[in-house]
């Protein structure tokens, strides 16, 4: 029996696919004065350069909403707050219509997730009263609904003024997420020096902590700040395989568990890919499959053999045999998750070209990985 890596590559593609179709909708709003750096902050956060795309089109007088299609965001920007107090307070009732709409729907991909209010650290010495009465009317406003508010500290240099500008956030004692400074880009102040940017991945996670389970996928697949998030999602979507694997390999009927543990491996290499937010193809994923479950010995058809010979050995019986399977399921299933990881790590650093799999070299590299990974845990099947 061989494993048909060109059919699992192809179950991996429809598995990637259509979980990219079910992703839900995260919708931000972005509010703060013109030239604050939200058009930076939002390209520097998010891939595709969503905010390129076009002014948007128009949802009420003030608000107009950026979105690209087959892309699980969209974007509420708001007019520059150097308004007068009556757009201002219009502004903030548009913002609270949009809110309550969406939370009335009863839709998540309808609702309002999050809200950034951005203060340009550069551009203010002090945190402005009228943006201060501004935010204490919105968050009353927004009490029964609890839209997560973070306030972004953009253009967040020196780090020193930027923190002085956060602890006068925070004096304020407002109904908000956190305060989260950050520079979105290098930026150059002569020959000598270069202040390097910062806070990006901080506010991931601080999104990451404040959004609902339904938009972790999302929020992962949409956002490039940071890789460490991105891996630790990704390990989370490994731990959830390995469970499904581990009680599958206790399938009762000899040689009955490969094809079972198949689709699992299949979700967690979807899952994976959806996290990291990049595009892959049939070649690749065959590349990948054929240097990993074709790899002699580290097979789902080397794991049945191991445990489905134990489970026929008179005397053993299959709770034991189950367990040995059940193991066995679990490192190879670890292994090919945490490879998957790792090559997706290295195509996402420029480390390792998609193309580059194609290659006996690419395939080389990726096989080495995998054994390695199923050494590390070795000693796991040997405690059964």
């Amino acid at each position: 029996m061989e494993i048909n890596t060109d059919e699992i590559a192809q179950k991996c593609i429809e598995a990637i696919n259509e979980r990219l179709k079910n992703l839900n909708k995260l919708n931000i709003i972005v509010v703060g004065k013109s030239g604050v750096g939200k058009s930076t902050l939002i390209n520097s956060l998010f891939r595709g350069n969503f905010a390129k795309t076009g002014l948007g089109r128009p949802v009420t007088d003030e608000i107009r909403k950026i979105e690209k299609k087959d892309y699980p965001m969209a974007i509420y920007d708001t007019p520059g707050f150097e308004l007068s107090k009556g757009q201002q307070n219009k502004v903030k009732d548009e913002i609270i219509e949009l809110i309550n709409k969406g939370f009335v729907s009863k839709d998540v991909n309808d609702a309002i997730h999050c809200i950034w209010y951005c203060i340009n650290v550069g551009g203010n010495r002090t945190f402005d009263e009228t943006e201060i009465a501004w935010l204490k009317e919105l968050t009353e406003s927004n009490k029964i609904t609890q839209v997560p508010i973070i306030v972004v500290l953009t253009q967040s240099c020196p780090k020193s003024k930027a923190q002085e500008m956060k602890t006068l956030v925070e004096k304020e004692n407002l109904d908000i997420v956190k305060v989260v400074p950050v520079l979105a880009q290098d930026m150059d102040f002569d020959e000598e020096y270069v202040a390097k940017a910062y806070g990006l991945d901080r506010l991931i996670d601080v999104m990451s902590e404040s959004l609902p389970d339904e938009l972790q996928d999302t929020l992962q697949n949409v956002q490039k700040a940071s890789l460490e998030s991105k891996k630790k999602h990704s390990q989370a979507a490994v731990v959830t395989a390995v469970a499904a694997a581990f009680g599958e390999g206790f399938a009762p009927i000899p040689f009955s568990d490969a094809a079972v543990l198949i689709p699992t491996q299949v979700a967690m290499i979807a899952s994976i890919t959806t996290i990291f937010g990049m595009e892959v193809n049939k070649s690749l994923l065959t590349g990948f499959v054929s240097s990993t479950l074709g790899t002699a010995g580290a097979t789902v058809l080397g794991k049945t053999i191991v445990s489905n010979l134990i489970k026929l050995i008179p005397g053993v019986g299959t709770v034991v045999g189950g367990l040995i399977s059940g193991s066995t399921a679990s490192l190879l299933t670890t292994a090919l998750g945490e490879a998957y990881i790792i090559l997706m790590e290295m195509i996402y650093k420029g480390e390792l070209k998609a193309e580059d799999l194609y290659s006996d070299d690419g395939k080389d590299t990726i096989s080495k990985i995998f054994k390695n990974e199923l050494k590390k845990d070795r000693k796991r099947i040997s405690n059964y």
